[in-house]
This record gives C-alpha cells, sequence and structure tokens, in this order.
C-alpha cells in the first residue's frame, strides 16, 4: 500500500513584490531537499483589480520554471472570502486571475480560506454557507477549464461574533459543491485551534476532513486560541504556546504519529510545511525528515 500523499514541502517565504528575493526563496526551498513548494501568490503583486499583469506575470513564471519541483500549489489571498457579500463579485475575478496563474505555472492547486462572516442577530448562517457553496460551484467549472483544484482551507475565529464553519462543516461544503475541482485543504493546527475554541473533538474533526482533503497544511502548535493581546513581538507567544504558531512539527503538542498512522487522503495530495524560513531555516530539514517519516505512516 501507498500514501496518497504525493509530494512534501515548504511554502516559500513571502517577497512582498520583490521578484529577487521570490527567487532566493524559491531556491531556499529546493535546497532543503522538497520535492514540493506552495506560493504565495497574494504577495507578489501580479493581479491588479483581477487583472494579471503580463509582464511581470512573465518574468515571475521565468523564475517558477527555472525550479523542478515535482508539485506547485498557489496561495490565493489571505482576505479572500466568499461570505463577503459586498466584495463577492471582486473576490470572484481575483480568483479567476489566479487560476489562470495556477495554469500558466503549472501549479494543480490553489488554496482558499474559508469564509467569515458577522451575523446580525437573527441572521442565519445558512445563507453565508449558500453563498460560500455557490461560488465555489462557479469557480469550480473555471478551475476545471485550466484542470486545476480549488482547495477550501479551514480557519478558525479570531473575533467574538464571527462565523466560520468548524473543519467538519467545511467537508460537508466541499461534498455539497460536489465537484472533483473542489477538495479541502487541511490545516490540522487550525483544526486543532478551532476544536479547543468550540469545545469540538479534534481527531472527530479531522476524521470529518480527511475523505475530502487533497492538500495538507502542517505546523505545529498547542491548539490554544491567543489569549494574551498584549505581545510586544510575535515571537513571544511561542514561549506561552498561545495562538496559530507555526511551529516546525515536534515543537508543538499535536500528535502527529496516530493522525497520520489512521487518516487516509485523496489521491494526489500535497503536503505542505508552514513553516517559515525567515523563523527556522535551520530546522527546515528536520521538519522534512519528520514529515517523510509520517508519509510512510500513512503508507502502512
Amino acid at each position: 500500500m501507498t500514501s496518497n500523499i504525493s509530494a512534501i514541502g515548504f511554502y516559500n517565504r513571502p517577497s512582498l513584490g520583490d521578484l529577487e528575493l521570490f527567487d532566493a526563496s524559491l531556491r531556499k526551498v529546493a535546497e532543503t531537499g522538497a520535492d514540493a513548494c506552495e506560493i504565495p501568490i497574494y504577495a507578489e503583486e501580479i493581479v491588479s483589480r483581477g487583472r494579471i499583469m503580463e509582464d511581470r506575470a512573465a518574468r515571475f513564471a521565468k523564475i517558477v520554471h527555472g525550479y523542478d519541483f515535482k508539485k506547485l500549489s498557489l496561495h490565493g489571498p489571505l482576505i479572500s472570502n466568499f461570505m463577503d457579500r459586498e466584495h463577492l463579485d471582486l473576490h470572484k475575478q481575483v480568483m479567476r486571475a489566479n487560476l489562470e496563474l495556477c495554469n500558466r505555472l503549472g501549479a494543480g492547486l490553489l488554496v482558499q480560506h474559508g469564509g467569515h462572516a458577522y451575523p446580525a442577530p437573527g441572521e442565519a448562517t445558512a445563507d453565508y454557507d449558500a453563498m460560500e457553496r455557490e461560488a465555489l460551484a462557479e469557480m469550480a467549472i473555471v478551475a476545471e477549464g485550466y484542470g486545476v483544484r480549488i482547495g477550501l482551507e479551514n480557519i478558525f475565529a479570531t473575533a467574538d461574533g464571527e462565523y466560520v464553519q468548524s473543519p467538519g462543516e467545511v467537508a460537508a461544503t466541499v461534498r455539497a459543491v460536489g465537484s472533483d475541482h473542489v477538495v479541502a485543504v487541511l490545516d490540522v493546527s487550525h483544526a486543532y485551534i478551532a476544536s479547543t475554541s468550540r469545545k469540538l473533538a479534534f481527531r472527530e474533526q479531522l476524521r470529518a476532513m480527511a475523505p475530502v482533503t487533497g492538500h495538507l497544511h502542517v505546523h505545529d502548535s498547542y491548539g490554544l486560541p491567543n489569549t494574551m493581546r498584549k505581545f510586544h513581538r510575535p515571537v513571544e507567544a511561542t514561549a506561552y504556546g498561545l495562538g496559530d504558531l507555526h511551529l516546525p512539527i515536534g515543537w508543538g503538542d499535536i500528535p502527529w504519529e496516530p493522525i497520520f498512522s489512521e487518516l487516509q487522503f485523496l489521491p494526489d495530495t500535497m503536503l505542505i510545511m508552514e513553516i517559515e524560513s525567515d523563523r527556522f531555516a535551520d530546522e527546515q530539514p528536520a521538519s522534512l525528515g519528520r514529515a517523510r517519516q509520517l508519509v510512510a505512516l500513512n503508507a502502512a
């Protein structure tokens, strides 16, 4: 038996539009020995009001094609939100451009964060769920035309009154869309934090997502919401173990071996470690080795 995880890698450090830094960040990922890379396309200023800037896109593609990663994925804008009624058309316009960039760059999947909203008193959250599903179904047709997949990532609420779907509800959304071109992106740490916040059974939430998961985000944490708002530097959160820490595998308390020994994912699933090179470049080789061990367990 072989694992359905087909490639392992990191996301490259966002260069904020500097193509020289972008090239250097891809080189750092390649030098780890990873065979996959996720590019935070939102950080590279290639799309302007939903329109691809052709000259810049061509220079960007030339850099990407200079590397021989087995698999590539793109991460869409963090702000993209298919529960945002006011800006929904604009969110879809930007996604269309990013799906076209997937096609040009040879990336097989575009990551889309799950929606979030602030329902008014008495307003049904089901209306927001329906809005997101309809938008994903429409975008799935575009993705199919390019032969790529949209990956819906589970997130967690960051403010009082904010509505986001649980991991199990994200899985239900993917099933409701019913397209081979929409899969779930299982962010294990996000699921851990959401489960703690909402008093859900963490492992049950993972089991709900796994059968529709076609992409993995792996980084460690303690599954604790950030309840201290006055850190002088973000890195102080590591010492306290609070929030979405993006730590190397093994620095938190996520039970990685039992999870990967139990769960099975969709064929051609990528495993991307969101472990930043600007913080943990010296820890990435060990994390890559650990990830390969997890994939071996997944195949057992």
